[in-house]
């Protein structure tokens, strides 16, 4: 071997034992920020009135005609922000009768560009029980609204507001705030959680970082899953394993589920290179699906 090979070949491995090393710490990063998330170590706490000052601004509010007060849904979207399916299941809620309140967790924290909302996708930034202070201080706003029934409230998530949803009700069984909130809106003899009539989860994160993945909660509103079997980005397995759960613990379970449909069925925006496929059929029978468990629920509530 000449001098020259042998010098080349020392020269490739230190890349390649370098290369390794950059790897190994950028998992470990990676690890250690999604632990330092899921556990709170990285989150700006702050107080509910600070939190409805950023969010507040953005709140997409749309409602029938007339005084009300009207059933009230909030709606949570996932983690690429609200799109078109916000418009149409808060069009489809209007159209019933209900007052729908789209929430945008995004943009007011300027996650609304590509790059951003990737890191929120894959839980560097944001995560469920983050954004879970993001769904009880809309809550608490909305109740005071003056078109609003403030004792008939839902709550609506898509993949990732789902999962805050979950997150939210799974904290509050263990008399946990969410990450982001230094204490609870409105007042210890009529919590916002108290309105909540009925949850509708749309192919929600339930995987181990969920908080109710393994405990479920005890909030006793009706909740109705609505899945996609051939789901790759959150599990419909998943969500079923929770659905147990929840049933084995008393509480009122009812599962939709759509074969032959992605994750995000019912949204037509969609980022490159995206290989998600909007259904319009699925969209159109979750929403009916959906709108009768609600009007059932805060009917007999």
């Amino acid at each position: 071997m000449t001098a020259d090979r042998a010098q080349r070949r020392r020269r490739l491995k230190r890349w390649v034992i370098a290369g390794a090393v950059v790897a190994v710490l950028l998992v470990a990063g990676v690890v250690f920020n999604t632990v330092g998330n899921y556990r709170g170590w990285t989150v700006k706490r702050v107080n509910p009135e600070a939190l409805s000052d950023l969010l507040s601004p953005d709140y997409r509010v749309m409602r029938p005609e007339g005084d009300g007060p009207f059933p009230t849904a909030l709606l949570f979207s996932g983690c690429d922000g609200p799109h078109d399916n916000m418009v149409r299941w808060a069009e489809a809620l209007v159209a019933d009768g209900w007052a729908a309140v789209i929430v945008d967790s995004h943009a007011p924290r300027g996650f609304d560009d590509l790059e951003a909302w990737r890191l929120v996708c894959i839980g560097q930034i944001l995560t469920g029980a983050e954004r879970a202070g993001d769904v009880l201080v809309s809550l608490a706003d909305a109740r005071a609204m003056p078109f609003v029934d403030p004792d008939r409230m839902a709550l609506i998530g898509m993949s990732h507001g789902g999962w805050s949803i979950m997150d939210l009700l799974a904290l509050e069984s263990r008399d946990r705030l969410p990450l982001n909130l230094t204490r609870a809106p409105g007042v210890d003899d009529d919590p916002p959680l108290a309105a909540v009539k009925a949850v509708v989860l749309v192919y929600p994160w339930c995987g181990p970082t969920n908080r109710a993945a393994d405990d479920g909660w005890t909030h006793d509103a009706p909740v109705l899953f609505v899945l996609a079997d051939d789901d790759m980005i959150a599990p419909a397995a998943d969500c079923r394993a929770v659905a147990a759960t929840l049933e084995e613990m008393g509480r009122s379970v009812e599962i939709e589920s759509f074969a032959g449909v992605t994750h995000g069925f019912d949204q037509q925006a969609r980022a490159v290179p995206s290989t998600l496929v909007f259904d319009a059929a699925a969209t159109a029978q979750a929403l009916r699906r959906a709108i009768d468990f609600l009007d059932t629920a805060t009917a007999a509530r």
